[in-house]
This record gives structure tokens, sequence and C-alpha cells, in this order.
């Protein structure tokens, strides 16, 4: 999928899960409303769903990472903005496959520019960076036995 369209579908996606935080207004319906009113690609609609939809999804362990990872910054006192550009690189770091997390974190940091306050890149970055050392610490490495081949 070209860049142009992941990324046109994390601004929608960011959007809708503002909206959702602020206002309660359910996210895929908001996309789906951005998607008639902006005569959006299929495609941006499409990957902007799948973000909102899974981060929806876990978004109970994707908020305890971010809790666990800028524990001087309780959720509730977080910047709305920030949080909701946290939740959509946490969902593709962790648990969606077909992005690389360095181009996820690359991705939320020009969010944060765009959309956040003067420090909210750096905060931004340093969050995911850290969730991203843990989550390559958790994953196995290979051991001895697997590496014989027969």
């Amino acid at each position: 999928m070209p860049v142009g369209i992941r990324r046109q579908a994390r601004m929608v996606a960011l959007q809708a899960l503002y909206e959702f935080d602020t206002v309660r207004h359910p996210p895929v319906e908001v996309v789906r409303r951005h998607a008639q009113e902006r005569n959006l690609h299929p495609r941006v609609v499409d990957y902007a769903l799948e973000l909102v939809e899974g981060t929806c999804a876990h978004l109970e362990t994707i908020d305890a990472q971010i809790q666990s990872a800028a524990r001087e910054w309780p959720l509730s006192q977080m910047a709305r903005i920030d949080k909701n550009i946290l939740r959509l690189a946490i969902y593709e770091i962790l648990f969606n496959n077909t992005v690389p997390a360095k181009a996820a974190i690359n991705e939320a940091v020009e969010l944060a520019k765009l959309f956040g306050s003067d420090s909210s890149s750096r905060f931004v970055n340093g969050v995911l960076g850290t969730i991203f050392a843990r989550a390559q610490q958790q994953q196995p490495t290979p051991t001895a036995e697997s590496e014989v081949t027969s």
C-alpha cells in the first residue's frame, strides 16, 4: 500500500479516535462520514477502519502500555491528541504486523508535529521508543535447538 494512502488513513483514524475521545461519536461512523464528505479513496477508508477497529479492540492493553511508559502523565491529564496518536501507533507496533514499527513511530511523530503542541513530537517519540524497546526485549530469541536442521 503506498505511503500516501497509509498517511491519509492515519489522519482520518486519528480524527475519528479524537472525536470519540471528546464527544463519544462512534469512531467507525466518523470514518465513514469523513469518507463520504471528503470522497476518500477506498483504500484510505479500508486502512482507516482497520486502524480504528484494531485500536478500539485493544484499547485497554494499549492504554496500559501508555500508562506504563509515561508514568508521570496520567491518561486523564494527557493531551487528547497526543494520547490518540500514541494509541494508533501502539496498535500498529504491537498488533498490526503489516507496517514496520519504526515506520509507525516516524508517522506518529509526524502526526504529533502536525496536530500536537510544540512538545508533542518529543513526547510521542519518547513514549513509543520505550514501548518499542520493551517489545523488542520480549521477542523470543532462537535457541540452539531450533537452529539445528535435520
